[in-house]
């Protein structure tokens, strides 16, 4: 049996609920800190969710696709996510679910983000263990320096 890959991380914001939601599904601010992709879905129940970033050349490419899984403005997104790039088969278990909880506290907004579980697909401790390092190293910084953080 092998040992779930699940990351769990929590971020503080000194900021209201409604802009930490438009931190996460505003394409212009995702595509400020998630490697250039843009977030793009109707975020309906069962839609599609496409990351579009820029290729060298221009072109737009979709590097991560998913499907919406949960939707309450505010509070909750869900969805899955795959890169179709990734030469990776296309089968449920290489989506991986990620879900955004927002909740309101004395100090601001705080994010919960958790992504997995990874060990049931394929090179799943290497993209476990990328995905984490791209969340502390990359992402949450940069997360922080769009909208003020609570020191934790």
């Amino acid at each position: 049996m092998s040992k779930s890959m699940i990351i769990e991380e929590e971020v503080l914001f000194q900021a209201s609920v409604e802009r930490v939601w438009d931190l996460l599904i505003n394409p212009e601010m995702t595509a400020q800190y998630m490697f250039g992709c843009a977030i793009v879905s109707d975020w309906k129940i069962g839609s599609p969710v496409h990351w579009n970033g820029q290729a060298a050349d221009g072109t737009t490419i979709v590097y991560v696709t998913g499907t919406v899984l949960e939707y309450e403005a505010g509070k909750k997104l869900s969805t899955t996510t795959f890169d179709p790039n990734s030469g990776m088969a296309d089968i449920p278990a290489n989506h991986i679910n990620l879900t955004y909880e927002l909740s309101s506290t004395a100090e601001g907004t705080l994010l919960k983000i958790t992504q997995g579980d990874f060990s049931q697909g394929e090179a799943g401790e290497k993209r476990y263990t990328a995905s984490k390092m791209g969340w502390k190293e990359i992402v949450i910084p940069t997360m922080k320096k769009l909208l003020p953080s609570v020191a934790q």
